[in-house]
Order: C-alpha cells, then structure tokens, then sequence
C-alpha cells in the first residue's frame, strides 16, 4: 500500500507493507515511482524467496564489523589483530557509518579505487581489506541482512606481490656463517626446513628428534603490535607438520641443542642471551649485520624460507609433498616454488633421452615398407 503526504520539505511517499510473519514496515520516498519500485521488488522478492527485512539493513558497517569479529573465535591472535588494523585504518574511517543496505557496488569501487591511489596504503593492503570487507559482507548476504554482496571490483581482492630473490645455497651458507652463533641453527632451518619465523620461535626442545632426524611444528609465536609476545597455534591447521631435517644440518642442529638450549623438554630451542623468548628486533638486528658482512642485503628473512621450498621443488617434490613440508592449505601456493630453472630443464631433457634408449628408433621409411609386406603376405 503507498500513501501520499505532504511534509514541509515536501510531497512524500510512504510504503507500507507486511513481512512473511506479518510484522507491518514502512519506507519513505520522494516520488511514486521509487515508492512503486521498491514496493514491486519488495513483493517480486518475497515470491521467489529472496526476501530479507530492509530494517536489517540498517545496521552500519561499523556495527557489523564487531558482530562479524566476534562470531569468529577461531582466528589466530595475530589474524585478528590484522583484521582490526584494516578495518580502523582502511574500512571504517570512510565506509564505518554507512548502513549495509546503502552500501552499493559503486560506493564500494570508488573507495578501493582510493585505497590504491597514489595516497593510498598500496596495492597489497587495498587487497586485504577488500577481502576482509568482501567477507564481512558475504556474511550478511547468508544471515539474511542484505540482499546481496556490494562488492563486485573484478580481481580486487588479488594481490601481486613482486617476485622475491631467490637465495643460492651458496648464500645461505654465508649467511648462516656470518650470524650471530646463537642464530645459525635457525638459518639453517628456515633455509632447509622452511620453517616461518613464529614457527621457529615456538619450537621447543621436545619438537625436535635427532635420531629419525625429524622437527614437530606445533604452536607459532608472535609479536603484537603492543610488544606482547603470544604463543598459539601455526598459521593454518595444515602448517602443524613434522618435517624431516637434511642430514647435512643435523650436526648443526645438534651442536646448538648441546650450547644453547636447557635440558627440559619444553626448553626453547631459541632464545636470547638472557634465555628469555627472541625478540623479533633482536633476531632482526643480527640479520642485518649477517647481510651487511656478506654483502647480501636484498635478502629478508623470509627469504630464507623461499630459497628451501625452491630447493624442494627443484628435486622434483610433488605439489602435495611441498604442500605437506611447507604447511600449506592450498595447493596455490605451493605452485609458487615450482619455479622453472635452467639447470632442472637440462635435467628432464636428461631424462627423456633416457626413457628413449631402450626403445629402437625405427625410420618412417622401414615402418612403411614393413607394412606394405604385411599387407601382401594376407
């Protein structure tokens, strides 16, 4: 049912109409036509089953950023601090107050266009918190509050992170030399192991088994941006792995067990000079004086990491088993590793030449004769 009125600003028009469980709601409009569209969408909606309450709609982005984070108690401590640095730098100073039902896609482009602007965050920040808000909102869409996702920028959620250098095992090797003693087992494990660096940080004696030559990942730790470091689960239920050590490292790893880390089985295998946790400053301060001495400092140390899974694929893993080694969830990102070399070319044309030796290469010309006879001798 629309009704006319006249209002000092001037002629509106109201639509009153009953939701399914027969609760009456109004919407006011400035001219028939958006009263009369609205209420036929609003009936067209309701016939087809996707009818949802615009009182819903009215919650802001704001209020639905806390109702989202707090049904989610299963992310990591770290994800969600992330979560919150996007939504209070990037998501809510512009879109905090809108109601999601006002959200349209074209308030929703303009914005991530902003983001990658010149005074933006960059590209790779615009793509998390149009992921995070693409999530939000994808939410919202299943409980029903609106009745559609705003966001609809093709590829925005996509990052591109430039390619990193791929360290030689010649340069870790000097990098591993040039550190500080305490940190060399750890460059060498996050090289040959592709261990993150939470993940180093949370081993404990008890994870490691010298005599299958074996490491246990199980728990990460973490800085906040406060200074607190907190321990927790890995990055993904995937990253809890058991990863077996080269065994040219293993008398390394053995060494700093015997110097450095205290006889208790929940010991950490890496600490500071006072025993206490490694501080994510202090290990970063003796990685810059380990490159400045090698003179390699386009390396980070995550890098480390990148080099060893390369290395992985480089003999010919798998996707699965570089997955599993890795701790990845997905197979996307083991792809990455599989990179194309010279060297690893020369080897599968290697190979072919070898499935072919043992087979005659019979010429064209004796294949064809030797059919022809075949055919007379019927």
């Amino acid at each position: 049912m629309i009704k006319a009125r006249n209002t000092n600003s001037g002629r509106r028009y109201d639509v009153r109409l009953r939701d399914p469980a027969g609760r009456v709601y109004t919407r006011t409009f400035t001219t028939k036509r958006e009263a009369e569209t609205f209420a036929a969408r609003e009936k067209a909606d309701r016939s087809r089953g996707a009818w949802v309450d615009p009182r819903h709609g009215t919650v802001t982005v704001a209020e639905w950023s806390v109702r989202w984070l707090a049904q989610r108690p299963e992310l990591r401590v770290r994800t969600r601090e992330l979560y919150q640095g996007l939504l209070d730098r990037h998501i809510l100073p512009e879109l905090g107050q809108v109601e999601l039902s006002k959200l349209s896609p074209s308030r929703v482009r303009a914005w991530h266009a902003r983001l990658q602007g010149s005074s933006g965050p960059g590209t790779s920040t615009a793509a998390k918190a149009y992921r995070l808000l693409r999530a939000m909102l994808r939410t919202a869409v299943a409980d029903e509050i609106v009745v559609r996702n705003p966001c609809q920028v093709e590829r925005a959620g996509v990052e591109h992170a430039p390619e990193r250098p791929v360290a030689t095992i010649a340069e870790v090797t000097a990098l591993a030399d040039a550190i500080a003693p305490r940190f060399r087992a750890l460059t060498l494990l996050a090289s040959w192991c592709g261990l993150r660096r939470g993940e180093l940080m949370g081993l404990r004696r008890q994870d490691v088994d010298l005599m299958r030559r074996t490491l246990r990942v199980e728990r990460a730790v973490h800085q906040l941006r406060d200074g607190t470091l907190v321990v927790g689960p890995p990055k993904t239920d995937a990253s809890r792995r058991t990863v077996a050590i080269p065994p040219h490292i293993v008398s390394d790893v053995e060494a700093h067990l015997e110097r450095y880390v205290g006889a208790t089985p929940d010991a950490l295998v890496f600490t500071g000079e006072k025993g206490g946790p490694v501080r994510p400053h202090v290990l970063q301060k003796e990685w810059v004086k380990a490159k400045r001495a090698t003179g390699l400092t386009q390396f980070h140390l995550h890098d480390l990491r990148h080099a060893g899974n390369t290395w992985a694929a480089a003999t010919g893993a798998s996707t699965k088993e570089l997955m599993a080694r890795m701790g990845h969830a997905n197979s996307a990102a083991a792809l990455r590793y599989q990179h194309a070399t010279a060297d690893r070319d020369q080897v599968i044309a290697q190979a072919l030449s070898d499935l072919a030796k043992p087979a005659e290469v019979v010429p064209i010309a004796r294949r064809a004769s030797g059919a022809a006879g075949t055919r007379g001798s019927k």
